[in-house]
């Protein structure tokens, strides 16, 4: 027995050498992209990843933009070649037109399965347009007007909740942890048709604080997490856990923790809306969401599917968690940014707040078009998301040999002008989203400014001429093609309805405490390195007391 392992230990051993070598022998051989520009990589085993994940990142990534350009060369794992890419025709290509050629990275896929099951983040090709027809009628516009009560229902929770706080005087108060309460209770309330959260002074649901942990947990474990395609097919799921918790590492105890505590919740939620259906109509439209939320939908939209559409149970789980996740994570974030940017410019909090307490006066609370159709709020949101994309960058890997076109000629290391790329089969390129959002020659030489007035006025002619292939905007906020954030609308109509209510009653300005944001697979505000957003908040004449 000890002869055998010994000898499998030592086959594993020699086979990671040997793969390593061949990645390392690779790096050296010629390559198509010899010839484009890039920064020096700073680790011949993590290549620029430590730079480009480093949490304080901001720099590193400047500097791509402002000495590469659209398209730079850098190295990933085991100084593998990568792509750095914001050229517009480029990501049409990659998101739109050629989008079967280039899919997920299998780490991305590992992760996601790992974390979240088999959801619609961690599925490809036929199995993930099966999940997504059955997902896309829940986000649709008459679907989401149809949430808007409780929209307003539980942002009224908020709005009392923080009235009980500075009643008596302004307070300072940490409001990514309220807008992480909010949203999470706003996707179990319309998403989820259950509620996890009073708003009150009890304790959050542990499902709340488990969300805003596990991205920096995550991020930290990021270079050993792309290992993870290797490893997955090693033993069973059970063998596989058990050597997980073996791992003498703080960030992989808290991921196991927190994945088990969204994968608990939505089991719970998930019963008890089966019980519900089973009791008849009187008990599902007793339940938060009366039956109009997306595990009813979803429940019922798969029952009536043919039955090659249907999902199994453990992926309507999985899709359950990953709204969890999805829907408070990124929305609690673009909400902190929001708030933090208003605290920071008075004068726009002002003129907001002033067209929104004109439109609530003359309708009370704004319906779905209504909330649409407030120009400053929108432009707002619009310039937020746009400057401050949630999520920064995302990877994707082409699936076999791919030629790709360039808006504009990008100048070789040898001085001539490359119009396309010959990408070779497996090549992991990077969506530089952030990079696209802000790129000056298509946004204008304001573009790394906070200016809501941009979308007050027509956009450049530079985005209409070769727009960039997102579903929102002419960004890449919310990515595009049929891996696009199928809950995009959702979450804006989150962050309309919660800004809408919130500057009616308070005013928000900067605590004493500086407000760090950190890079990472989503941008997350800290304060002495621990998540926080501090903000000092208090009650304006125009707001109710308690």
């Amino acid at each position: 027995m000890a002869i055998t392992e010994f000898n499998l230990q030592n086959t594993l051993a020699f086979l990671s050498i040997l793969w390593i070598a061949w990645r390392l022998l690779k790096c050296v051989a010629k390559h198509p992209f010899d010839n484009i520009p890039g920064p020096p990589s700073s680790s011949i085993i993590k290549g620029n990843m430590d730079q480009l994940y480093h949490a304080q990142g901001w720099d590193f990534v400047q500097t791509l933009a402002d000495n590469y350009g659209r398209v730079v060369q850098y190295r990933g794992m085991f100084s593998r070649r990568k792509l750095y890419i914001s050229d517009p025709k480029a990501l049409y290509h990659i998101v739109l037109k050629e989008q079967n050629k280039y899919e997920e990275t299998d780490s991305f896929l590992q992760i996601n399965k790992l974390f979240f099951g088999q959801g619609i983040q961690s599925t490809v090709g036929d199995h993930h347009r099966k999940q997504r027809k059955i997902l896309n009628p829940i986000f649709s516009a008459g679907s989401l007007q149809d949430m808007i009560p409780t929209f307003y229902s539980v942002s009224y929770k908020l709005r009392d909740a923080l009235l009980s706080k500075v009643k008596t005087s302004p307070q300072e108060i940490n409001m990514i942890s309220w807008f992480a309460r909010t949203s999470l209770e706003l996707i179990g309330q319309s998403g989820l048709g259950c509620s996890f959260d009073n708003l009150d002074e009890s304790p959050p649901h542990e499902c709340s604080a488990a969300l805003k942990e596990l991205g920096p947990a995550v991020f930290k474990l990021y270079i050993p997490l792309v290992l993870l395609p290797m490893v997955t097919w090693i033993g069973t799921p059970a063998f596989r856990r058990t050597i997980l918790e073996l791992i003498p590492s703080t960030n992989v105890k808290s991921a196991i923790k927190m994945v088990d505590i969204m994968y608990k919740t939505s089991c719970n939620v998930l019963r008890s809306k089966q019980e519900a259906m089973q009791q008849g109509d009187e008990a599902v439209l007793n339940q938060p969401g009366a039956g109009k939320d997306i595990t009813s939908v979803l429940v019922r939209a798969n029952t009536d599917a043919a039955e090659e559409d249907r999902l199994p149970e453990d992926e309507i789980i999985a899709q359950m968690t990953v709204l969890i996740h999805a829907a408070t994570d990124s929305t609690s974030t673009a909400l902190s940014r929001i708030f933090h940017l208003l605290s920071q410019r008075p004068e726009v909090q002002d003129r907001l707040r002033k067209e929104i307490i004109e439109a609530r006066a003359k309708d009370g609370d704004l319906g779905y078009n209504e909330l649409w159709a407030l120009p400053y709020l929108d432009a707002v949101i619009r310039e937020t998301l746009r400057l401050y994309a949630p999520v920064p960058y995302i990877d994707r890997v082409a699936r076999r040999d791919v030629i790709l076109p360039l808006s504009q000629p990008i100048v070789g290391l040898d001085g001539t002008e490359i119009h396309e790329i010959f990408v070779p089969k497996g090549t992991l390129l990077t969506v530089a989203i952030l990079r696209a959002n802000r790129d000056p020659e298509m946004w204008g030489e304001d573009a790394q400014e906070w200016n809501p007035d941009r979308w007050l006025s027509p956009l450049p002619d530079s985005l209409t001429d070769t727009p960039f292939p997102g579903i929102f905007s002419n960004m890449m906020t919310f990515m595009g093609g049929r891996r696009a954030c199928i809950g995009f609308k959702f979450s804006q109509l989150e962050m309309k309805v919660i800004v809408s209510l919130l500057l009616e009653s308070f005013r928000f300005s900067l605590s004493d405490k500086e407000i760090v944001w950190n890079l990472g697979g989503l941008l997350n505000p800290t304060v002495d390195g621990k998540c926080g957003m501090p903000l000092m908040v208090s009650r304006i004449e125009q707001a109710p007391i308690l």
